[in-house]
Parts: C-alpha cells; sequence; structure tokens
C-alpha cells in the first residue's frame, strides 16, 4: 500500500512539472508573438499634432543606431555625399522619435548636443576629416548606449580609463607633475569620446562625480600651494572609486574580469527538483507510518 502512494505521488509530482514546463513555453510564445502593451506602443507609430509621424521608443532608437553605424563607416570611407546624407537622415530621425523613458532629460540633450555638432562639422566649408571621425564615433557611442543601455559600447572603454588611472598613480607616487598633466590629459580625451553615452545610460550624480574629480585633478599642476604626495595618491583613489562606480564594476574587480552567466537549468534541472522533493515527502511519510504504528494498540 504505501508503494502505491508513493508511485501515485511521484506521478503527480510529474504532472505538475510538466504542465508548468508547457505553461510557461506558451506564455513565452504568446509574449513573442503579441508582445507587452509596453513594448507594442514602443513599436508603434503615432502621429503628431502638427501630421507629422513620430516614431515610439525602439523603433526610433534602433533606426539612429543603424544610421550612425552607417555614418561611421562612410566617414572612414572618406564618402563625403553618403555622410552628408546620412547626417540630414539621423536629424530627420532625432526630430520625428519620442525618447521618452528610454533615458533622462540629461541624456536627450547630449545626444542632442552630439548631433548639432555632427551637423555643425559637416556643414563647414573646410572639411576635417579628424573633426568628423570624432564627431561620427561619439554619435556611435550614443546612439549605442541609448539602444543597448544594459551593456553598451562605451563600457570597453574601462581597460583604457584604468591605464591612465594607473599611470597616474605612477607620476603621484614620484610626484612627477609633468607626467600628472601629460597623462590627465589622455583621460580626459577618452572621457570626451565616452562622456555623451555615458550620460546616457547612467544617473545625473554618477557623472558629476567623475566631472567633478577630473576638473579637480586638472587642477592640481597649477596649484599655487604644493600638494604633497599622500595626498596625490589619494586624489588618484577618489578618480578611481568614481570610474569603477561609472562602469559598474565591483571592487577589486580585474579590469578584463567578465560577468558570470545566469545558470539555465531547463527541464532537467525541474525534473531533478522533482525526484528530490518526492524522495523527501516519501522519507516523511515513511517517519509518519512509523510513528503511528509505534503507537498502535495490539
Amino acid at each position: 500500500m504505501p508503494c502505491r502512494r508513493y508511485y501515485l505521488l511521484i506521478g503527480l509530482l510529474f504532472c505538475w512539472l510538466f504542465a508548468g514546463v508547457n505553461g510557461a513555453t506558451v506564455l513565452a510564445a504568446q509574449g513573442n508573438a503579441s508582445g507587452e502593451p509596453g513594448n507594442e506602443l514602443n513599436r508603434s507609430t503615432s502621429i503628431a499634432d502638427d501630421g507629422k509621424a513620430v516614431l515610439s521608443g525602439n523603433r526610433g532608437v534602433q533606426q539612429l543606431e543603424q544610421s550612425a553605424e552607417a555614418l561611421y563607416g562612410y566617414v572612414l570611407e572618406g564618402n563625403v555625399v553618403k555622410v552628408r546624407e546620412e547626417t540630414a537622415e539621423i536629424s530627420r530621425i532625432f526630430v520625428s522619435s519620442s525618447f521618452e523613458g528610454l533615458t533622462s532629460v540629461e541624456g536627450i540633450n547630449a545626444l542632442s548636443a552630439v548631433i548639432i555638432d555632427l551637423k555643425a562639422a559637416v556643414a563647414a566649408v573646410q572639411i576635417s576629416p579628424q573633426r568628423w571621425e570624432a564627431a561620427a564615433a561619439k554619435l556611435r557611442l550614443a546612439a549605442n548606449s541609448l539602444n543597448h543601455p544594459r551593456q553598451p559600447m562605451w563600457l570597453q572603454y574601462y581597460k583604457p580609463i584604468r591605464e591612465d588611472l594607473n599611470a597616474l598613480e605612477q607620476s603621484a607616487s614620484v610626484n612627477d607633475l609633468a607626467g600628472w598633466k601629460a597623462t590627465l590629459e589622455r583621460l580626459q580625451s577618452r572621457y570626451d569620446n565616452i562622456r555623451p553615452a555615458v550620460i546616457i545610460s547612467r544617473q545625473p550624480e554618477v557623472v558629476n562625480a567623475f566631472d567633478s574629480w577630473l576638473s579637480y585633478a586638472a587642477g592640481v599642476p597649477t596649484s599655487s600651494q604644493k600638494i604633497e604626495r599622500a595626498r596625490l595618491i589619494e586624489i588618484v583613489s577618489y578618480g578611481q572609486e568614481a570610474v569603477r562606480v561609472m562602469f559598474d564594476k565591483e571592487k577589486d574587480e580585474p579590469a578584463l574580469s567578465l560577468p558570470m552567466a545566469p545558470q539555465n537549468y531547463g527541464i532537467w534541472g525541474l525534473l531533478a527538483a522533482g525526484f528530490i522533493i518526492a524522495a523527501l515527502g516519501y522519507a516523511g511519510y515513511r517517519k509518519y507510518r512509523g510513528t503511528n504504528q509505534e503507537w498502535k494498540i495490539v
């Protein structure tokens, strides 16, 4: 009799697990087919009061990143005609898109400023390949940050920026203000490339913290008072902490470390869990039966 109950318990657990897996599969398929209400709104196109079509959310962001990638390629090729055409297309996409809920007001302003700089560079009488490439690179990073806020391309700058901070620490250890200034200028140049993208995908206080540190560190070589070696090293440590927060790194995390992928146990994990639950249930049942038999009157 206990065996029959045990088999019945195992059968019920299998039915429950099978129903749960099938239900999750059906829900996932329905979600992919129809999408959530918010995502459906993001993919839709609305009409503004002036009769112009407005691209919503993800659709406008995807088109913007595609155009930014194409523009960057045309700039590297030196295709002037295509660069000007793609610049006009990027301006059109930005004007006709709504980025509400995708970034902060500061992020939208930063993206707008990058596009304005790009248009000014392209419209200049004298063509400057260096200026074009710098403007196109900033826009590429900014558009990518808007479309991929959790894993933006600008995170690849973590290693070179950490190397600059290490070089800055070496200059501080020997009180080399000339080396400090040169390293800081290199760091500032790297940061200028990614700053609009950082503003788009990070909180304003995070950006302001690193901006303030960079401004303070830049004023060290021109300070009227001599700054001691220990103070210089302390200043570098503040910058390292600001960079760690900005790049969302754990403390003492290596520069090249990658986040661990989440474990996906799948159906075999559920089956294993079912066996464990069944075994524990059967053990509890046997213990319960044994306890009842001890108190049974003969």
